[in-house]
């Protein structure tokens, strides 16, 4: 009776009703001015301050220099800033020191890795198929493809047409080349090569994984839900989702077997193709002789650059266009029911159509479309999960629905604004996240005051930053680069560091796990090998998904195990070690006043800042025990300090590294 009252009472007051906010096509609202006292610099802290005096609610106060530079170098690179970066942001007192710092590290290369391992989650990126003996299958290129992509700061609207329809997009030599590897992301399902196995059914698994997946990406919504029915929640129905398949009709694939990759020029060599074609297209505007002869010299450079038949090309899962073959809809996902009527390309008619003069519009028209201002979604959930990279959630906490079952944005005006503000800037990615970190909203501290943890427990109206733990990926590099042995070679296939034996032992006659060695070994998460049966389980633990399907929000768990993988893993103990080795050089002699200064070395190195009076009396109080217990066992220590494959110095005491060792696994385990 409840219910019927208030549908009774709306009914009076005229019935105003809208689709549901996210399918409303995103408008630039007013930002918020305030009478009297100081405005807000920009747009982002606007809209914020009008919602907590709203609820009348005082932010707390900036964050300090080194907490900030911290936050901001882990945010954009993914790795911490090192002593002497933070040294220099210290002592520069300039109003503008923080903005350098953020144009320098979004153009440091390693803001690309960073960015890219979330995009990978997305796209399910990984090194085998999944299915069956989850074989390996080479894909590599693409995932070089998204860090470039995000390094040169490609607009998100092209980067979006090239993955889903890169291999329809034309363009000079290099330049398909680009593409066709980006296309490889309509490539990235699980597949199957097992004996027994029908072709038609997995062709069938092949197109729903392609239309849930590319829908979850690109535009956040669970189209998947109506595979067998329309969906329960959002105006998405069946047929809406056999017309969205048809659009990949055309992809030439096996039902069953092993991809089979096609060799591509590698990103290095694409980059120097690309340079010799822009200088061939500069030349082309002049004229003369000598200038005809340096184009003939440039365009034999180009050639032999590009040879398809160069056996040094490594090789990739790419799109291959062909006739399209037959979509239909299958009653109740049924692979085995051919009664449904043959589907044509469209898109969800909630969504609008696709406006094209020719009978059967391709990828190219539904990227396109994607893209277009019009389209509700795609902006949208770019900006939503990029504020949850910088902030720790999004503005909508589901980032991967924003459909009805998604929740409601705490701050719908903020998010339309970021909407707009990225497609009116050229779907500029770094341009959308400097807005973000320079904002005041993303420097505050992180501590809350007694009324905020009464009154906003979640934090969901952003008058403090948020705390969270770092995800896999970024424990590992973290590690690796305080301790001194992160390597910062770029691309190439993907590595196998360490792992416990025997973990791949189910795994066929591919169960044997080759491990690297040198360099490899120390290179960042983001090129680690993934298998999906079996990832790599420092990745497991700390909650990174298989990539079986599209994952837009891990979860972030805290176990004991996590811990004990932190003091006893390999690589961790390595990593403590060679540490122990820095944080010893960083003064002379051992005695108790070099102990404190190496301490104050090791915390600022590790989380830039000194230890607190019970730090410090902890950590003495650690360090004593662990001399004397390997003092008296210097086989134990010999042991510790000989774990992984780095030199051990030979210039100090066993004993003495054991003991280092164990502060720095203390200090490394404070992720």
């Amino acid at each position: 009776p409840r219910d019927i009252e208030i549908l009774r009472r709306w009914i009076e007051q005229g019935a105003k009703w809208q689709p549901h906010w996210s399918f409303v096509v995103p408008q630039r609202p007013a930002v918020p001015k305030f009478e009297g006292g100081e405005q807000p610099v920009g747009a982002i802290d606007a809209f914020v301050r009008a919602r907590l005096q709203r609820e009348d609610l005082t932010p707390v106060g900036p964050a300090d220099k080194p907490t900030l530079l911290r936050r901001l170098s882990l945010d954009l690179t993914g790795l911490p800033p090192t002593p002497a970066e933070l040294e220099r942001f210290l002592a520069d007192d300039s109003p503008d020191a923080y903005e350098r710092e953020v144009d320098r590290l979004l153009a440091s290369q390693r803001y690309g890795e960073r960015m890219a391992f979330y995009w990978l989650d997305l796209a399910r990126y990984a090194d085998s198929v999944g299915y069956h003996k989850d074989s390996h299958q080479e894909v590599w290129l693409y995932r070089d493809y998204v860090i470039t992509a995000f390094n040169n700061n490609k607009p998100y609207d092209q980067f979006v047409t090239e993955q889903i329809a890169g291999d329809l997009m034309g363009g000079s030599a290099f330049q398909q080349y680009e593409r066709k590897i980006a296309s490889g992301f309509n490539r990235l399902h699980q597949t199957t090569s097992e004996g027994g196995a029908q072709a038609k059914e997995y062709l069938a698994k092949y197109s729903a994984d392609r239309v849930r997946n590319t829908a979850a990406v690109f535009q956040g919504v669970t189209m998947g839900c109506a595979e067998c029915h329309d969906h329960k929640y959002d105006p998405i129905s069946a047929r809406d989702f056999y017309s969205f398949a048809a659009f990949f009709g055309d992809l030439q694939e096996r039902g069953v077997g092993v991809p089979q990759p096609t060799p591509m020029p590698s990103i290095e060599q694409i980059a120097a193709g690309r340079q010799l074609e822009m200088q061939l297209q500069q030349l082309q505007q002049e004229e003369g002789a000598e200038t005809q002869k340096k184009i003939t010299e440039l365009q034999q450079q180009i050639d032999d650059l590009g040879n398809p038949k160069d056996k040094k090309w490594p090789k990739t899962l790419v799109t291959q266009s062909g006739k399209p073959r037959t979509i239909r809809y299958l009653p109740r996902g049924n692979w085995l029911d051919d009664s449904g009527p043959v589907m044509s390309p469209a898109v969800p008619v909630s969504l609008g159509a696709i406006d094209v003069k020719k009978e059967r519009p391709s990828r190219l028209e539904l990227a396109r479309w994607m893209v277009n201002r019009d389209n509700p979604l795609t902006a949208r959930v770019f900006v939503n999960r990029l504020w949850r990279l910088m902030m720790g959630e999004g503005i909508s906490r589901t980032v991967d629905d924003l459909g009805a079952q998604g929740e409601w944005p705490s701050h719908p005006a903020l998010l339309d604004w970021l909407a707009v503000e990225f497609i009116d800037s050229g779907w500029d990615v770094k341009h959308m996240a400097k807005l973000i970190v320079m904002s005041d909203t993303y420097r505050r501290s992180s501590i809350p005051t007694e009324q905020l943890n009464q009154r906003d427990p979640e934090n969901r109206l952003l008058a403090r930053q948020n705390r969270f733990r770092l995800p896999a990926e970024m424990i590992r590099d973290n590690a690796l680069a305080i301790s001194g042995l992160l390597s910062e070679k770029m691309y190439g296939r993907s590595v196998k560091p360490y792992q416990p034996a025997n973990y791949w032992y189910r795994m066929y006659h591919q169960g044997k796990y080759e491990q690297d060695h040198g360099e490899d070994l120390y290179r960042r998460g983001v090129y680690t090998y993934w298998r999906r049966s079996f990832w790599h389980p420092n990745m497991a633990l700390f909650d990174a998904p298989s990539r079986e399907e599209c994952v837009a929000r891990r979860p972030r768990s805290n176990t004991p195990l996590q811990a004990l993988a932190l003091l006893n893993d390999t690589t961790y103990v390595e990593a403590a070690r060679v540490f122990a080795d820095r944080i010893i050089r960083s003064s002379g002699d051992d005695q108790r006043d070099v102990a404190k200064a190496r301490m104050h070395f090791a915390m600022t190195a590790a989380l830039c800042r000194g230890p607190s009076a019970w730090e410090e009396k902890a950590l003495a109080e650690l360090l004593a025990d662990q001399r004397k217990r390997y003092a008296a066992d210097e086989e134990a220590a010999r042991k510790l300090i000989s774990t992984g494959e780095h030199p051990v110095p030979m210039d100090i005491p066993p004993a003495e590294l054991a003991a280092w060792t164990s502060l720095a696994r203390a200090i490394l385990n404070l992720h």
